[in-house]
């Protein structure tokens, strides 16, 4: 099982994508894991990604693409793998697959995680960390009773400065900009499956796999 995993800010898809990879016994690859893990080992590619990052610059395509081919070639990933966070732009969809076609390895399909952006925006302004337990809530979505918990235990109910309105707003008009092109490129290859990420996390798990046996 060779995939990608699309989906909005909020979508879900770092959360399904471990409990699959986890169950199909192959590496789930995010993208930001991957390039730490390239710099800590010292890789070829790594190196090259901690002087730019060192100077504040951000990582090029070619270099995550490096950084992608050393990962693939790891032992663990022959079986298959979930990619996690690349591709977010069409060009990078093009080298991706010129990649994997050198390897020898091409992708079986693309996920999308299908979520209405009104509900992306309650799930990602409304979250809240208990002060006390360190319990990941949400105003919209955790019970009444989950949020009382946190605070009749002397808890508070913090909400991240990042997590609000206008900041996320802005995430996923560039969600929308750069990477709903990657979506209608995978759909043109006939290699896109849309999963509706709505509802609860075993719920929408269901649907994931029942998917990947289209």
């Amino acid at each position: 099982m060779r995939m990608v995993l699309l989906g909005a800010p909020g979508s879900g898809k770092g959360t399904q994508a471990k409990i699959l990879a986890g169950e199909k016994n192959v590496p789930h690859i995010s993208t930001g894991d991957m390039l730490r893990e390239a710099v800590a080992a010292g890789s070829r590619f790594g190196l090259q990604a901690k002087s730019i990052m060192d100077a504040g610059n951000l990582v090029s395509d070619e270099i995550m693409l490096g950084i992608i081919a050393e990962r693939l070639a790891q032992a663990d990933a022959s079986d298959g793998f979930i990619l996690d966070g690349f591709p977010r732009t069409k060009q990078q969809a093009l080298d991706l697959d010129d990649l994997l076609d050198q390897l020898g390895v091409p992708l079986d399909m693309a996920i999308l995680m299908d979520l209405d952006f009104e509900i992306l925006m309650k799930r990602l302004t409304g979250r809240r960390t208990c002060s006390k337990t360190g319990k990941l809530l949400n105003i919209y979505f955790s019970s009444q009773d989950e949020l009382d918990e946190c605070t009749n235990s002397g808890g508070e109910l913090i909400h991240r400065e990042d997590d609000n309105e206008e900041t996320i707003a802005n995430r996923l008009a560039v969600y929308r900009k750069n990477t709903e092109p990657v979506v209608e490129f995978y759909r043109g290859r006939d290699k896109l499956r849309s999963v509706d990420a709505e509802g609860t996390i075993d719920d929408i798990y269901q649907r994931l796999l029942s998917t990947l046996l289209q």
